[in-house]
């Protein structure tokens, strides 16, 4: 099958409901201004194709006139074209490579432009918008949306030059020839287009069941071969069931490979049919043209080459509406993501909080044990890790080894009368890129506030602990003081500064986060670690995890810190997966600590080690934790109790229990069943 019967086929298996589709006001110049830095390499593109569609008519008409020449039987002039015709095939060559070249320079050039704009652009959306999103929706907007965009620009484009540019040299070149031969041809053209489009028709449904259900394998293969869900398979007792699921869907897509398959020689033998059908006419009816002395035996020769010549840019321009569209709507596709603004962002003028905790090594060394004192630095030269290997940058060991000296240093965390509500789906994300679009647009009335007028203070340097009923708000509060959301009404501040003031880089690099189930990327534990400070070394990553008791069974490990975790971290337990976790903080030395305690489901070895380890990881600094375990309360300098949405009772852990409230009612059901026994 030659390009032009490929591009065709192709342009006819196209969904034609996409031209029914209305793009945003200026979607084209917008598309122009991603292509305006290539545009010398789209001149010389579109030069070399306007040329390519020249040597298409050229050829044909040089066949024809070497015919005449061996009529004439002039060998000098046969000689001379023959010659020409070589050169021009590999002029067509040179030209194929230059299109080729150009073509692969701004395609790929507008791929990675668009991939690393949208990649950039949704690293930068809501915790919110990832609850909503469905990945695969996601990466297909990196992938195939991409791609598609980039071939308006250098394959639909080129195409549609290409074709337009052949189709009026070739018709030209026929009429000069033979306006008769020409008009017979041009009858036979709605013979093909007529059913073709009733077979492209056919083809689209079936392409698009295809495409569906290949998203639908996809997804299934995503959710059932990570380690989560192979396990849920497998408890349940399902792997016959979902391989039946899947051999269902398999089976319809080779069907469907089979029909279409079918249906596309069909089309080609059409189009070689037509062809072979003008060409029939062209000799038949040019034939008796040269006997009765109209035109010359060269000229039907050239008519009959141009013919093969004329069908394919007919055919793939009579679809050329679906063609643009479907570019136009992928490039749409992807201005749909890159236009949904970020709930979070800097401020104007935004300023970097200052990181008024610690900030050195020094606050790793276990209770007891001071960190060498080329490890410590005074907060003001922690800008930089270079920093922390200068003969100025170190103080002297007792300068920052106590946790009153730490927490000297610490920031306060302060909620102000703080109202939220998660954010509708309309504010966060698109329908298009989550799995279920809801009949009815969300509720966002008053049942939908998640806190109502949360005030409190979370002393510098001190442990601060929630406690309350699943869904109370807890998790949420730990979710403001990280600017994961901002608040609805009210006032967090940190250091007596506003956080939606102050950088958000800053402020990450101030607060350090212990999710329940803490995250652990698919490669080694260095590298894991070294996501807190990519430049740490060696030393400073061992000394982390001594800090957080999980050194000895790393170094037990045959690949040490080498060790591969696995997806999501599975090659770990929990207590192993908590500890590291830890060590990361540890090694990011943040001055505010929010943590969400998961020791509630380890066994006693584990937890002890991962109590030892928060005691490090606490000590000295402003630390927000939603505590399960009874140690953790006890030791809290001020417990929240938060229910509904509200702080309903506040104190340490024997007043809150004197007074007989909620706290003591959560103690009684939650709690004290982790009381020691007492010594027989």
């Amino acid at each position: 099958m030659n390009p032009a019967s490929w591009q065709a086929m192709h342009s006819f298996t196209r969904d034609s409901s996409v031209t029914s589709q209305r793009l945003k006001p200026g979607t084209v110049r917008r598309i122009a201004s991603y292509a305006r830095p290539y545009r010398g390499d789209l001149v010389l593109f579109m030069i070399a194709t306007s040329l390519d569609a020249v040597v298409t008519v050229a050829v044909p008409l040089l066949l024809g006139l070497i015919v005449d020449k061996i009529e004439a039987k002039d060998t000098r002039a046969v000689l001379t074209i023959a010659g020409v015709v070589a050169g021009v095939a590999l002029f067509d060559a040179f030209l194929s490579i230059a299109q080729r070249w150009y073509s692969a320079r701004v395609g790929e050039g507008l791929i990675y432009d668009l991939r690393t704009e949208v990649f950039r652009h949704v690293q930068q959306q809501p915790i919110a918008f990832f609850t909503r999103a469905q990945t695969g929706s996601l990466v297909s907007r990196l992938n195939s949306d991409v791609i598609g965009a980039q071939q308006a620009i250098t394959s639909t484009l080129s195409g549609v030059v290409s074709n337009a540019l052949s189709l009026i040299l070739v018709l030209a070149a026929m009429f000069y020839l033979s306006p008769l031969v020409t008009l017979a041809a041009l009858v036979l053209i709605p013979v093909f287009i007529l059913p073709a489009r009733a077979l492209g028709r056919r083809m689209q449904r079936l392409t698009r069941e295809s495409m569906q259900l290949d998203a639908a394998m996809g997804s299934t293969m995503t959710e059932r071969f990570n380690v989560a869900g192979a396990m849920l398979v497998k408890l349940f007792g399902r792997p016959a069931e979902e391989a039946d699921v899947f051999s269902g869907r398999a089976a319809r897509v080779r069907d469907i490979g089979v029909v279409t398959a079918m249906y596309g020689r069909v089309f080609f033998i059409a189009l070689v049919l037509l062809a072979s059908m003008a060409t029939a006419l062209a000799y038949g009816l040019g034939g008796a043209l040269v006997i009765g002395g109209s035109i010359s035996l060269g000229a039907l020769v050239a008519l009959a080459s141009l013919l093969s010549r004329m069908y394919g840019p007919i055919t793939a321009l009579s679809n050329v509406q679906v063609d643009v569209m479907t570019a136009l709507v992928s490039f749409d596709r992807v201005f749909e993501v890159l236009d949904l603004k970020p709930l979070i962002g800097d401020r104007p003028g935004a300023t970097a909080l200052p990181r008024t905790g610690p900030a050195t090594t020094a606050s790793l060394a276990p209770p007891g044990e001071l960190a060498p004192p080329d490890a410590m630095s005074t907060p003001d030269v922690m800008s930089t890790p270079d920093a922390m290997s200068t003969p100025d940058a170190m103080s002297t060991p007792d300068a920052m080894s106590t946790p009153d000296a730490l927490a000297a240093l610490a920031p306060d965390i302060e909620f102000d009368h703080v109202s939220f509500r998660y954010p509708a789906a309309s504010e966060v994300s698109l329908a298009s890129l989550e799995s279920i679009a809801l009949p009815a647009p969300e509720h966002t009335g008053a049942s939908q506030q998640v806190l109502r007028d949360v005030t409190f203070r979370a002393p510098l340097g001190r442990l601060t602990a929630l406690v309350g009923p699943s869904g109370a708000g807890k998790t949420t509060i730990t979710h403001l003081v990280s600017r994961l959301y901002d608040p609805g009404q009210g006032v967090v501040r940190i250091g007596g500064h506003d956080i939606r003031d102050v950088t958000q880089d800053s402020l990450h690099d101030v607060v350090g986060v212990v999710t329940q189930d803490a995250h652990m990327f698919h490669d080694t534990i260095r590298a894991n670690l070294a996501y807190a400070r990519p430049g740490a070394s060696g030393a400073e990553l061992e000394q982390a995890c001594r800090a957080a008791q999980i050194w000895d069974l790393i170094a037990a490990l045959p690949d040490g810190l080498d060790t591969v975790v696995g997806d999501r971290g599975y090659r770990l337990s929990g207590g192993e997966k908590q500890r590291i976790a830890l060590a990361r903080l540890l090694l990011k030395a943040p001055s505010v600590v929010v943590l969400d305690e998961a020791t509630a489901h380890l066994d006693s070895e584990s937890e002890l080690a991962v109590q030892r380890a928060l005691k490090t990881a606490l000590a000295g600094r402003t630390s927000l934790v939603i505590a399960h375990r009874l140690s953790t309360i006890r030791e809290a300098d001020q417990i929240l109790v938060i229910d509904d949405g509200q702080v309903r009772e506040r104190g340490r852990h024997d007043e809150l229990l004197a007074a007989g409230g909620l706290y003591a009612e959560l103690y009684r059901t939650q709690f004290a069943s982790q009381e020691p026994l007492p010594a027989a």
